[in-house]
């Protein structure tokens, strides 16, 4: 049993090791495994999963091997018009429930033999990276809750709200069958607005769910993450970990690459300052600011060009009014904020989404003066 075991984990390190040398270089990807079963959810919605693969510049036969790295623009892109043409605003939830722990691969090895849940998230985070490039995830303990908060480093800002229902989704799937079938989080947020109808999202939570928060996640009790799960082969979960280990030595990111991934995620809670990114990382700001200039950047172009990301994509999911989005993006003030939007983009934060989403009028006119990237 342990030699077929070990044969397997090896496998699936090699093909690990090959979704490291394709990402390198190219930040927005994600393995085609988050996939898996888009077929058969295609099918009962009465859609050409091919076709539909194809027009989002997704090769079909990417799902022949799960680890294949995919754009991850052309994943969110998949998932929007399957649910535009099926009518339904659920696909990333149908996605999501189909997943399980195993389809992690080694690294579920690694996850079941932590003392505790909130180990096993910490894993997670740790190695995420190596299949997932193009996902940021912070994990933070405060008081007596636990926040994971979720975000795509697109290099487009696009809709892509079926895109982090399915991933937030997965992350609800892997820690209740880490946890256990009772195990529920407090509530679960997104950042975009409310669907037509949230029975799909209540019905697979079981939980309070937010839409329109600060940040896409989950919010749960530290106690129940606290609890010790059973472990049964940590030697398995060792060998397991050396060549995770591996292959993130491989798939290092440079510093630029963490210090914005960390701003990307903490920027919704308010708290996107050097000092607070040095926290996290447990350095000072001053080797966070030598950090990036040994690589030719700077932590307030990361921060603006954040803020930018961010900006956009909230535009573009909903119309977020200018006192709010000024409050995450960490401004004084609506005017503050106002005038940094007309400075970058040229134009009001009203007009550039009416250009972006393509509303008739004066939007038009402005779009084509608008530095829109």
């Amino acid at each position: 049993m342990w030699i077929r075991d070990r044969k397997l984990i090896i496998r699936d390190i090699k093909l690990l090791n090959k979704d490291v040398q394709a990402m390198r270089g190219v930040p927005q990807t994600i393995r085609s495994g988050c996939l898996q079963g888009f077929p058969e959810v295609a099918s009962t919605l009465g859609l050409d999963a091919a076709l539909l693969m194809r027009r989002a510049g997704l090769p079909s036969r990417c799902l022949n091997d799960l680890s294949t790295p995919i754009s991850l623009d052309g994943v969110c892109k998949l998932l929007e018009s399957s649910a535009a043409a099926a009518g339904v605003e659920d696909v990333g939830l149908r996605l999501a429930r189909q997943r399980r722990l195993s389809n992690l691969g080694p690294m579920s090895l690694a996850l079941r033999e932590e003392p505790t849940g909130l180990q096993a998230l910490e894993t997670l985070g740790r190695y995420m990276h190596i299949v997932n490039a193009a996902l940021a995830t912070k994990v933070e303990h405060i008081d007596q809750l636990v926040f994971i908060r979720s975000a795509f480093l697109l290099a487009n800002p696009a809709p892509a709200r079926q895109a982090m229902e399915m991933t937030v989704g997965m992350m609800y799937q892997t820690l209740r069958e880490l946890m256990g079938a009772q195990w529920r989080p407090r509530r679960v947020c997104f950042a975009h607005r409310a669907p037509g109808d949230t029975r799909a999202h209540h019905d697979m939570f079981g939980t309070r769910v937010e839409f329109d928060a600060a940040f896409n996640g989950m919010v749960c009790d530290a106690h129940d993450l606290h609890r010790e799960l059973p472990r049964t082969d940590p030697d398995m979960a060792r060998f397991a970990r050396e060549y995770l280990d591996h292959a993130l030595g491989q798939a290092r990111r440079t510093n630029v690459e963490v210090v914005r991934q960390l701003v990307s995620v903490l920027m919704p809670a308010g708290r996107c300052t050097v000092d607070q990114v040095a926290q996290h990382l447990k350095v000072s700001r001053r080797t966070v600011h030598r950090w990036l200039l040994v690589e030719g950047e700077t932590f307030s172009r990361i921060l603006c060009q954040a803020r930018r990301e961010f900006a956009q994509q909230r535009l573009v999911d909903r119309d977020v009014p200018v006192e709010e989005m000024a409050q995450l993006l960490g401004f004084s003030s609506g005017s503050a904020f106002a005038h940094w939007f007309h400075a970058e983009f040229g134009c009001s934060a009203g007009a550039w989404r009416r250009a972006r989403l393509g509303r008739p009028g004066r939007a038009k006119k402005v779009a084509a003066t608008a530095r829109m990237t």
